[in-house]
């Protein structure tokens, strides 16, 4: 990388750490916003601080939220007896653009990755188990992503979760293997939670 000003090349590093975002896109964003209107800038790093500041996590399903219990979860009018294990809030974005679910979520807030030292105790399983254990809750939906780490944290899920009594399914094919839920189109949703199978 070319030689920045130290506080250029501080942003650009930062801008690197995002997902997806290499170096030239770094540089590229830099750049952009080194050229905007300081007004600009500053709302971009207010709404960052806002996002830190004011987001939390749902004390019930672990969404994202300003206020806990989440939205979702103070909505009398879902079924309490459906419950959806996705990774994380992105994917209950995706599921609720297909209009096709009413139930609750659970976020599990990652998958099991061996290789990358997460197991169960990193990820939010308990209270998924203490919601099911509780009873009401008649079928879980594993809706993790269709990656080999999705679908190895849906299996474990399944196990543990199959002898507290609830039906446990699995969305249908018709999400392509590797990809991630909230990329995938409304349409191919709507197949996958309609299609959905059980464990």
């Amino acid at each position: 990388m070319p030689e920045y000003a130290k506080p250029m090349a501080k942003l650009i590093d930062e801008l690197k750490r995002l997902p997806g975002v290499g170096s030239k896109s770094a540089q590229r964003m830099a750049f952009h916003l080194l050229k905007v209107e300081d007004g600009e800038a500053d709302r971009l790093a207010d709404a960052i601080r806002e996002l830190k500041s004011s987001i939390r996590l749902c004390e019930i399903c672990n969404n994202i939220t300003e206020a806990s219990p989440c939205g979702i979860c103070n909505d009398a009018s879902r079924d309490p007896h459906l419950l959806c294990v996705v990774e994380d809030s992105a994917n209950i974005v995706a599921i609720e653009q297909t209009g096709r679910y009413r139930g609750g979520y659970h976020v599990l807030m990652g998958v099991l990755s061996p290789l990358h030292g997460v197991g169960p105790d990193q990820l939010r399983i308990e209270g998924l188990v203490e919601r099911v254990k509780q009873g009401g809750i008649q079928e879980v939906v594993m809706a993790t992503n269709p990656t080999s780490e999705g679908e190895a944290t849906a299996m474990f899920l399944a196990k543990l979760l199959k002898p507290l009594g609830a039906r446990i399914t699995r969305i249908a094919t018709g999400v392509p293997v590797g990809s991630e839920l909230e990329y995938v189109d409304r349409a191919t949703m709507a197949r996958a939670m309609d299609g959905r199978k059980e464990y």
